[in-house]
């Protein structure tokens, strides 16, 4: 009778820890930082709009950027299929700095 109990509680901790390895081996280093980034549509009318936020980026702002880049070039191919985008405020303009230690870049999907 106790091993049941025993038996459930180390498969529910494998599947969770199975969880958080996945995780990271999403996550990869820019200049090998790793960086807390991510894409997102800026609303719902306009889906193929969006803000790539990549925090900390004061530690590299360089690597920031390619972070920021990244995470605009997944969300298209997820999305729409096609990584073209049509930065409005990208990562290769210079005089976008962080505020707060945090990068945002915008940018649109052009599947076509």
């Amino acid at each position: 009778m106790m091993a049941r109990p025993l038996i459930l509680l180390t498969c529910a901790a494998l599947a969770l820890t199975a969880c958080i390895n996945r995780n990271k081996d999403d996550q990869f280093a820019f200049n090998g930082i790793y960086f807390q980034s991510k894409a997102d549509k800026v609303s719902k009318e306009q889906r193929d709009r969006f803000e790539s936020i990549v925090k900390r980026a004061n530690q590299d702002l360089a690597a920031a950027r390619e972070a920021g880049r990244y995470a605009g070039t997944r969300y298209c191919i997820a999305e729409y299929g096609t990584s073209r985008i049509e930065w409005i405020v990208g990562p290769d303009n210079e005089a976008v700095v962080p505020v707060d230690d945090t990068l945002r870049l915008e940018g649109i999907c052009r599947p076509t």
